[in-house]
């Protein structure tokens, strides 16, 4: 069963595993709109919440391995769900007798206390762990995904282009790639109670992505850059204030992201070979993004549309 299926990781581990011939599940909130496309593909899906214990323990019946890759959504409170309802979920998977637990978690998680989200993330590695159930922690990095909305899009529109005055650098990965690797530590107890951090071939920072993204798009970025205070100054007044709690826990995450200085990479050389992937196979951000450009500047040459198109690039 996959939890958080309909995300962008998600979504990804339950196309590859239905590929693979797998039976997938997927545990889905009860929501006005349904994830009709999980069923399209040939996924069963059952309705469960992480923050209503009681729906979880009947999602279960008949599962022998679960994949959780959920989190909280900006609307919704990160304790809820990255902690009582982690808890809850693992409690439930030992009470089921699940054979295989696949968690993701955040890189150096451990190393930053402070910061809410990635502390809960460290304390359900923790819970993990001592739960006794069969698992593998996976630690991710950052998405090329998350480069198109925030970096490629708004350059190929005209629009604003949000950055730090930071040298943190990032090691991108492809959530295809992630999804194969994830399929791959189902197949082998090589990883087997081991915590292996995911991360790209090269990491990058904003500001050469920026330029990168420019190129391709041939166009010049409105580029505002915020300074790292001013990420520490909103994240203590939002603080201050109750009900802007969790938006401040937020802040707190991209204040380590634009404030730390550090490369976000990981080597991969000993998980390749546990998981028996070929390290050529693993997309870099520089050939995502080229393969993303080629592929939209053919579609506008086609239609003779201008970047000015909104909706026109995801």
């Amino acid at each position: 069963m996959v939890v958080g299926g309909t995300g962008t990781l998600g979504r990804q581990i339950v196309r590859k595993a239905l590929d693979e011939g797998y039976d997938v599940r997927v545990l889905v909130r009860p929501r006005q709109n349904p994830a009709d496309f999980l069923r399209e593909w040939g996924a069963t899906v059952v309705q469960g919440d992480l923050t209503d214990v009681t729906s979880i323990p009947a999602t279960l019946v008949g599962v022998n391995m679960i994949i959780d890759c959920a989190t909280a959504r900006p609307e919704e409170s990160t304790t809820a769900v990255d902690w009582e309802g982690k808890v809850a979920l693992i409690q439930c998977a030992q009470a089921m007798g699940i054979q295989k637990y696949v968690f993701f978690s955040i890189y150096n998680c451990d190393k930053y206390p402070g910061v809410p989200l990635m502390n809960l993330k460290s304390c359900v590695e923790k819970f993990l762990a001592t739960s006794g159930l069969n698992h593998t922690i996976f630690r991710l990095t950052g998405f090329h995904q998350a480069v198109i909305g925030n970096y490629a899009v708004p350059i190929l529109e005209d629009k604003q282009v949000w950055g730090t005055n930071d040298d943190t650098r990032t090691a991108y990965i492809d959530t295809q790639d992630v999804a194969r690797m994830t399929l791959a530590a189902l197949r082998t107890n090589k990883v087997d109670g081991k915590t292996l951090t995911l991360s790209g071939p090269k990491a990058w920072s904003t500001k050469e992505i920026i330029e990168m993204c420019e190129d391709m798009a041939d166009s010049r970025a409105e580029v505002t850059t915020v300074p790292t205070l001013t990420l520490k100054i909103a994240r203590a007044v939002l603080k201050s204030c109750q009900w802007a709690k969790d938006a401040s826990d937020r802040l707190a995450f991209a204040e380590v992201l634009s404030g730390s200085n550090d490369a976000w990479i990981a080597p991969m050389d000993e998980t390749y070979k546990l998981l028996d992937i070929e390290p050529s196979s693993v997309v870099g951000l520089d050939v995502y993004l080229k393969e993303y450009f080629t592929r939209i500047m053919k579609k506008l040459k086609e239609v003779g549309a201008t970047s000015d198109r909104t909706n026109f690039y995801i």
